[in-house]
């Protein structure tokens, strides 16, 4: 008898859920009953850049819970592979769930408070999204700015510190916007002696450029998954010495973010000593996987010999550009090996080349960025695509655009 009334009274509630579950109005949408295509392209402009099929294989693993105790054994194995390709011994050493801006506003967040004096080299668009973010923290920002591809001398530096007494200090180390890597030997010993804390972004010369965050007194260095790390785009490493912990674990406010907050991602990261790690959210499991690999992938090859991989085919590069009377816009010892700046032809529209290299090679090549927009074309070959075959077709599809798109009388 109680089952009956139960249902009787239940039975007004069942007909309104039914009546509620047939009113839908908007039909699937059309795309979404076509199956997905993804065209092969290469990838040679300034990131991503292709994915060797190992790693395509490790991101496609089985997925596991994101705090299961082997997901965090694969955590552990990319904070030490981080650390090799950091060169650092930093416990404070993760990933970020997110691409390279992730770990930029992660170290500002968390390093910087309202008020606090900021200092900013400018000579591509990197600078200008530190400084931006930077000011949203409500920091004092000061910049020092050069054009696109323009050199901070350590002199230049320690001048603005001694103006500004900023408690940050940034510098990109490879501006891919400009096809330039900065030189950062002595700036980390300049931070110390003034108590500036220094931040180096590495997103587009780690792996393909030499840097080395504890001899070069390197507060805070992160980077990105997608260029010549290889990985997926969607992980970026970050690492943090003794120094930029002291001054992030000791603020006066709590940082802007709460997913960005290194109390917390310490934890999740297993870097704070606990010995629980707790829920703060959930990390890119497959991404995680794909890093993993790369990482393992750069420690068998070896850092030197990705260094030197990288040099030795940009010069490659080069040469064959000279031969086609394009001009590489950066200085000769300051070029980015990872990434290649183009001078514009004389009478062509750049857009126009890239168009038709696009439509006919399936190759993407960029544009400038930021200030070097209207400036340059870019060539990225990192990584997987790092090789002399790679740089032969790059350079035969600009020889092709040459000769078929049309040139101005100019």
């Amino acid at each position: 008898l109680l089952g009956r009334a139960l249902f009787r009274r239940s039975a007004p509630l069942l007909q309104q859920l039914e009546r509620s579950m047939s009113t839908v109005t908007i039909p699937p949408p059309a795309c979404m009953l076509r199956p997905l295509e993804a065209p092969l392209r290469y990838l040679f402009g300034p990131g991503p850049s292709n994915v060797p099929p190992r790693i395509l294989a490790a991101g496609a693993k089985p997925i596991i819970g994101h705090m299961h105790s082997e997901m965090f054994e694969v955590m552990d194995d990319i904070k030490e592979g981080i650390r090799y390709a950091f060169q650092t011994q930093n416990n404070m050493t993760i990933s970020m769930s997110g691409s390279g801006h992730a770990a930029m506003e992660c170290a500002v967040f968390n390093t910087v408070e309202p008020g606090e004096s900021v200092l900013v080299a400018i000579n591509g668009i990197w600078g200008e999204r530190v400084a931006e973010i930077a000011e949203r923290s409500g920091a004092k920002v000061h910049r020092l700015v050069k054009a696109p591809g323009g050199y901070f001398s350590n002199k230049e530096i320690e001048q603005a510190m001694q103006k500004h007494k900023p408690v940050l200090f940034f510098l990109t180390h490879g501006e891919s916007s400009a096809g330039l890597c900065h030189l950062v030997d002595g700036i980390g010993d300049i931070c110390r002696k003034h108590n500036c804390l220094f931040l180096v972004d590495t997103v587009a010369s780690l792996g393909a450029a030499p840097i080395f965050m504890d001899k070069q007194n390197i507060d805070i260095l992160y980077t990105g998954s997608q260029k010549a790390l290889n990985a997926p785009p969607g992980t970026a490493p970050i690492s943090f010495n003794d120094r930029a912990c002291h001054k992030m674990f000791n603020r006066k406010t709590k940082p802007l973010s709460y997913l960005f907050d290194m109390t917390y991602l310490s934890n999740y990261w297993g870097c704070d000593g606990k010995p629980a790690r707790i829920y703060h959210h959930t990390g890119p499991v497959s991404g995680f996987f794909a890093l993993r690999e790369s990482l393992a992938i750069l420690a068998e090859k070896g850092l030197e010999e990705s260094w030197r991989k990288h040099k030795e085919i940009a010069a490659y590069l080069y040469k064959g550009l000279e031969d086609m009377v394009c001009d590489a816009r950066s200085p000769q010892d300051l070029r980015l090996p990872s990434v290649t700046t183009i001078a514009i032809p004389d009478g062509y529209d750049w857009r126009e080349m890239l168009a038709y290299i696009m439509k006919h090679h399936q190759m993407e090549m960029t544009g400038g960025l930021g200030p070097s927009v209207g400036m340059v074309m870019r060539v990225g070959l990192m990584g997987y695509n790092c090789e002399k075959f790679n740089a032969d077709k790059a350079l035969h599809a600009l020889q092709d655009a040459l000769k078929n798109c049309k040139k101005s009388k100019a």
